[in-house]
């Protein structure tokens, strides 16, 4: 089973263990229109590697092996993060039947779920937590 695990969790996570990573998992024009984490303070990077392909949604055929060329081993920990949670749980289940175990599910994404009026990165997620985030 695959854990949820809180944003700020996931930061504390990243801030203090150098086989720790943070994949976003969302599409090229959500990183550039909506913004990433920006883990550039603590001296690391996030790997971006869109789990579904734009227009369709298609899983994308190279998302392992992008995994791979980021230099990411099976036993590292990995965070897997996208707009609000669902996108990431499925990148994290493949990572975990290819064979990485450490994987977890950041809870609510990037921007969480939407508020009353239709909006997000308000009620919960990583933007929602103040954690450190720049445009993509």
């Amino acid at each position: 089973m695959i854990e949820d695990i809180s944003p700020l969790a996931t930061w504390e996570a990243v801030q203090g263990d150098p086989d720790t990573y943070l994949v976003d998992v969302r599409t090229p024009m959500e990183w550039k229109g909506v913004g990433v984490p920006d883990l550039s303070g603590v001296g690391r990077e996030l790997v971006c590697d869109s789990w579904q392909l734009p227009p369709v949604g298609l899983v994308n055929p190279d998302f392992i092996a992008t995994l791979e060329k980021a230099g990411i081993g099976k036993t590292a920990r990995i965070y897997f993060i996208c707009r609000s949670g669902a996108r990431s749980m499925a990148a994290a289940h493949a990572a975990y039947e290819a064979g990485y175990h450490n994987v977890y599910n950041v809870a609510d994404g990037f921007e969480g779920p939407e508020d009353a009026t239709g909006r997000r990165g308000r009620l919960a997620g990583w933007q929602a937590s103040e954690l450190p985030w720049k445009q993509g």
